[in-house]
């Protein structure tokens, strides 16, 4: 599964910005495709994800404020972000998971200045 992830900038806090991820299949193949992101220093964190069937899952920091969503006619996920934070500020990256293993597309870099 080939992923192509789109959409970063960088933003005051406060403002908005939306991924995208579009898959080389379609989403109703994958288990779950899900938004993670890593901060300088830090280690890699879930921050949002989206099942096959439409649950969604959120961290406790983006709750609130950001929203993971899917077109299913372009086999596409996003993660709308509104009210960012300078915290919010990290590469991002999209991840799915199909029967045999994970597959992660490139990252974005999103950047929220205070």
């Amino acid at each position: 599964v080939q992923l192509q992830a789109s959409g970063g900038g960088s933003v005051q806090a406060g403002g908005s910005l939306r991924l995208s991820c579009a898959a080389s299949r379609s989403v109703f193949s994958i288990n779950v495709m899900g938004w993670y992101r890593q901060a300088s220093g830090k280690q890699r964190e879930l921050v949002a994800q989206i099942t096959s069937g439409g649950g969604t899952n959120y961290a406790d920091s983006v709750k609130g404020r950001f929203t993971i969503s899917r077109d299913i006619a372009k086999n596409t996920v996003f993660l709308q972000m509104n009210s960012l934070k300078p915290e919010d500020t990290a590469v991002y990256y999209c991840k799915c998971n199909v029967v045999g293993g994970d597959f992660w597309g490139q990252g974005t870099q999103v950047t929220v200045s205070s």
